[in-house]
């Protein structure tokens, strides 16, 4: 039985509700996983039109959100983390080449932080990696990708800070 996003999301929820911290959400990683080696799931998060970032389901309770990024071209983005969120990265296709950094000097609302990047790997189709509060990271894509992401919180509606690789 293909799996839906309806069932998906309520695995989630039932793993973070138990656990919501790192080991919840690396259970959430392996879960999203299986997810993306299921074809028709894949697909069914995206559309012809899709925008690059979509929210297909917000939980009511735990406020989690799943959302289907699709990248047309390439992109790069600057380090960054995810506030007080969490976010995983769910590779669907293409790859990411992903860059973490180390926090050298905080950042404030004024002047952007200072970092230095530690390590770069790839994120291929079936790859999920959790990025918990306060990771910095950067991804960057030299063509066509489709991510599934899950974040703590919107972060639509979070004030995030900004850094600069030193």
């Amino acid at each position: 039985m293909p799996l839906t996003l309806a069932d998906f999301a309520s695995r989630c929820h039932a793993i973070l509700a138990r656990d919501g911290g790192p080991a919840g959400r690396a259970e959430v990683a392996a879960l999203l996983r299986e997810a993306l080696r299921d074809e028709a799931f894949v697909a069914a998060q995206f559309g012809p039109d899709a925008p690059e970032r979509r929210i297909v389901y917000e939980d009511p309770q735990l406020g989690f959100c799943i959302l289907a990024h699709e990248y047309r071209g390439a992109k790069e983005s600057p380090p960054h983390d995810h506030a007080s969120s969490w976010a995983i990265y769910g590779q669907a296709q293409g790859e990411t080449a992903m860059s973490d950094w180390d926090l050298l000097e905080a950042a404030t609302t004024e002047q952007p932080g200072r970092v230095r990047k530690v390590r770069d790997y790839v994120l291929r189709p079936g790859d999920a990696h959790v990025y918990n509060e306060g990771d910095l990271h950067s991804p960057s894509r030299a063509g066509p990708t489709r991510l599934i992401r899950i974040e703590g919180t919107n972060l639509e509606k979070v004030r995030r800070l900004k850094y600069r690789p030193a």
